[in-house]
């Protein structure tokens, strides 16, 4: 989830407190990011045991729209403390190649997005508590599958570009979701 090429690369000094790789980190702080928004808006998460199909979790509905009833998407997740990469109007992403043509692939069944999660850069904490709630400046934007597809040949890695206005929110998952299950062409 976290490795991409332009992530620096982590060495053993770059363990978090308790031994553990920051890319490892990044990966579960992702997931724990989609499932708090998620779960405020209603929605499940079914995890997968492995990323080989290009994706890492599925976001499920149990409300009954008017073409489907329970509508979901998988999502690919990175996440990245990369500010240089969040542009004027989006958010860029170098992903390699054949992870890419896995998320795109036009048989998919069940739809498939991108999901980009820009936290603070160390030493900024990525989560903040006290007395009156949890914050967090990182936010995740996304994209539809259908809409990165790219017809031209792929090197080995391909720029996509997640549009800023795509912020994941309870309210844009929920869109998402609606989308899907109305069956509406474009942005399943």
């Amino acid at each position: 989830m976290a490795e991409d090429s332009t992530e620096e690369k982590m060495g053993e000094h770059d363990l978090a407190e308790g031994q553990v790789p920051i890319t490892a980190l990044q990966e579960h702080f992702s997931v724990s990011y989609t499932r708090m928004i998620a779960y405020a808006v209603g929605c499940s998460i079914k995890t997968h045991e492995t990323d080989y199909e290009g994706v890492d979790i599925t976001v499920v509905s149990s409300t009954e729209y008017h073409g489907y009833y329970g509508p979901q998407f998988e999502l690919q997740l990175k996440c990245t403390y990369q500010e240089s990469l969040l542009k004027d109007d989006s958010m860029t992403w170098k992903m390699k190649a054949k992870p890419f043509r896995k998320l795109t692939r036009t048989k998919r069944f069940i739809p498939a997005y991108l999901g980009v999660l820009l936290i603070p850069r160390e030493p900024e904490p990525w989560l903040h508590t006290n007395e009156y709630g949890l914050y967090t400046r990182s936010r995740m934007f996304w994209q539809s599958a259908d809409n990165l597809r790219h017809d031209g040949p792929i090197g080995e890695y391909h720029t996509v570009h997640l549009p800023r206005q795509n912020l994941f929110t309870g309210e844009q998952l929920l869109g998402i979701m609606k989308s899907i299950g109305e069956a509406e062409r474009g942005l399943r």
